[in-house]
């Protein structure tokens, strides 16, 4: 799962197609379905098509195809959305970091006949999409804090400051709020500051971090919700050869590296693979099996804890896509064998 997505454009990339199963194109039984990713640079978005090309792979008889720009970019990704709604007719997989630009996109794909799964941020109003597969974020964030609060001793007092890399986005500022939330509660004496912008891109995340160092030198923590915030926090803690708490999200081996080497404490792992296997076999089930409906809410999916203590675990799982199928199995098995005990009102998505 180390490898990267294949780019064929300098400025839109789409990734090649997966044909799953023995049936031809023109054969009728054979669905054209596929997945849109805010950035196919970043580790999350590659879990998640990882995870979504597994799950047709293993139906069979399905031709998938994933786009994505580049870099974070909403626009392109709108562009790339709508192209793929033009062969993907009988279903598509979104991901986004900017909902209320595909809005209207999305709603026209719905009014088309496609069936459409929000993935990992939740649908905006007007849409027309109504099943969403994610984290409980606000959750997610309250774990990072707890994590942190257990490594500050008792009574802990200072600064601690938070980073969001794309400010608006709900899956981060909800992370961003647990965070915040959880240390007003149970550390009254911990000042948080921010979230502050930092940026996806690598690059513009690494300046953002070394700025918020240099400017609290004597803060707890930096905690950061994103990708690329874990691995910069741990290279600018080493090379400043700081004492302060990192930690950020995902499992892009630079964070691995990380957490094994104990630069970072922990990272929250919200197990992109996994979301993007159960939205896409939710997704195939529902056109092969229930007419082409699919369920209403927020199906809730789980994430966890990367620290010492499974480090090598997660790093075994993270060395193919047949590692993770085989890891989050017995999962998978559990969460599509009990559908309903997994749905959430979608209002009540965070």
């Amino acid at each position: 799962m180390h490898t990267r997505f294949r780019t064929v454009a300098a400025a839109l990339v789409l990734v090649g197609a997966v044909g799953c199963g023995n049936s031809g194109p023109g054969d009728s039984d054979e669905l054209d379905m596929g997945i849109a990713v805010a950035n196919i640079s970043l580790n999350f978005a590659h879990e998640m098509v990882l995870g979504a090309e597994s799950a047709a792979e293993h139906a069979g008889d399905v031709d998938f195809k994933a786009v994505g720009p580049p870099n974070t970019d909403g626009p392109a990704e709108v562009q790339l959305f709508q192209n793929l709604t033009t062969r993907a007719k009988d279903g598509i997989v979104l991901e986004n970091l900017d909902p209320p630009i595909f809005t209207r996109p999305a709603a026209r794909a719905v009014d088309q006949g496609i069936p459409i799964v929000a993935l990992d941020t939740s649908p905006t109003d007007g849409s027309k999409v109504t099943f969403y597969v994610g984290n409980d974020n606000y959750a997610l964030g309250e774990l990072m804090a707890k994590e942190a609060l257990k490594r500050l001793g008792a009574e802990p007092e200072g600064e601690i400051v938070i980073g969001v890399p794309n400010p608006g986005t709900p899956v981060l500022d909800n992370r961003a709020q647990g965070i915040a939330d959880t240390f007003a509660k149970e550390a009254p004496e911990v000042k948080v500051l921010g979230p502050f912008q930092t940026y996806s891109d690598p690059g513009q995340n690494h300046s953002s971090w070394s700025a918020q160092v240099s400017a609290h030198p004597d803060a707890l923590a930096f905690l950061g919700v994103g990708d690329a915030d874990s691995y910069n926090l741990a290279k600018i803690k080493k090379s400043r050869k700081g004492t302060w708490l990192t930690a950020g999200f995902d499992v892009d081996p630079k964070t691995l590296d990380a957490v094994k080497d104990g630069s970072n404490f922990v990272t929250i792992d919200p197990q992109h693979f996994l979301k993007g296997y159960l939205s896409t076999a939710m997704l195939i089930e529902a056109v092969r099996e229930n007419d082409r409906k699919l369920p209403d809410g927020w199906f809730l999916s789980p994430g966890g804890v990367v620290d010492s203590t499974n480090i090598d675990e997660i790093i075994t799982r993270q060395k193919s896509a047949e590692a993770a199928y085989e890891y989050y199995k017995p999962v998978i098995e559990e969460l599509l064998g009990d559908q309903e005990a997994q749905l959430r009102p979608l209002k009540d998505a965070r």
